[in-house]
């Protein structure tokens, strides 16, 4: 098991990988360097290799992918997950492990929107959606977090091993935050430096693809959390419709004894029938993703039993290896 292990997921990032592994590992010289190249094209692994990181690969294509990969073979006391294009400075890296093992931090998220990257980033779509998808989230799962979607964040082994990696693409990270908020996992925030790409080196990211996705998630991901929320609003929504034209028929009702829009009527019905009906659905939903959080927080107690468990071995392989 490693103390710290630093994961670094590529795509094509042969011209900046050598400077980010080699940052790192004067930042963080007792950590395992993890560079996990993504079906690159222009020599990112002998690049990475050159400069002492230990390169795998994931074939499937997407940062989710390269992510659920390496959380599943990787076992470290703390986990720092960068870019591979130079964007995130290593010397904060010191500061964000410190948080997750002396302070027990489960989440330490490197905040770019509180220091430079509005002016350093140069496409302002990527500006606009960040600003859009925090004030979503910290507005719909009542929270403060500062930087949603940075690709800079240091993890416990706790929050690693028990986070269900589902996206394939880039709204990973946007899935880190909300599964963190919602398990109320301890998160804390540094703030970073931010320097755009160096030129020659392109994003992989589709302002405008991927930003749907990221919004397609987030109200995806609010009806998985908050079921009772999404169901009642949508409950709310077909009663209110339903009984303003509803109540029209019914004064006519009243003051003629007659009712001439049958049709309104059947129709007001069935949607007051649908918004009984979506209420309920939520309250339902709502029970079991009560009890999806009771199972959670034994599964916590079970990896962190077996977190002590590999730290034990360790310690004991150690002390024979110093022993011999």
């Amino acid at each position: 098991m490693d103390r710290i292990a630093v994961l670094i997921p590529c795509y094509n990032e042969s011209k900046t990988i050598e400077k980010v592994v080699s940052d790192f590992q004067k930042v963080l010289p007792e950590a395992v360097v993890y560079v996990y190249d993504n079906n690159s094209t222009d020599g990112t692994d002998e690049a990475a290799k050159k400069a002492g990181a230990v390169v795998e690969y994931e074939y499937q294509q997407g940062k989710g992918n390269v992510i659920r990969r390496m959380f599943r073979c990787i076992d470290a006391e703390c986990y720092i997950m960068t870019d591979g294009d130079d964007t995130y400075p290593a010397e904060f890296a010191r500061e964000m492990v410190d948080l997750v093992l002396k302070r027990n931090v489960d989440m330490v998220v490197g905040d770019r929107l509180s220091s430079t990257y509005f002016t350093e980033n140069k496409r302002p779509f990527h500006n606009f959606g960040n600003t859009l998808v925090r004030k979503s989230i910290n507005i719909l799962f009542k929270n403060d977090m500062k930087d949603i979607m940075t690709g800079y964040r240091a993890f416990s082994y706790e929050f690693v091993k028990t986070f269900p990696v589902l996206s394939k693409g880039f709204e990973i990270e946007t899935e880190m935050s909300i599964h963190a908020i919602d398990k109320n996992m301890s998160i804390e925030n540094v703030v970073i430096d931010y320097r755009d790409r160096p030129e020659g080196s392109e994003s992989k990211l589709n302002t405008y693809s991927d930003g749907f996705k990221v919004l397609r998630l987030i109200a995806k991901l609010y009806r998985i959390y908050r079921p009772m929320a999404f169901f009642g609003i949508i409950a709310l929504v077909m009663a209110l419709i339903s009984f303003c034209f509803l109540f029209p028929v019914v004064g006519t009702y009243f003051q003629t004894g007659l009712v001439p829009k049958f049709p309104t009527l059947i129709v007001c019905g069935f949607g007051i029938l649908a918004a009984v009906q979506s209420f309920f659905a939520g309250l339902i939903l709502q029970t079991m993703t009560q009890k999806n959080k009771q199972d959670f927080e034994m599964e916590l107690h079970r990896v962190s039993r077996q977190k002590q468990k590999l730290e034990k071995e360790g310690a004991i392989h150690g002390a024979e290896k110093g022993h011999f």
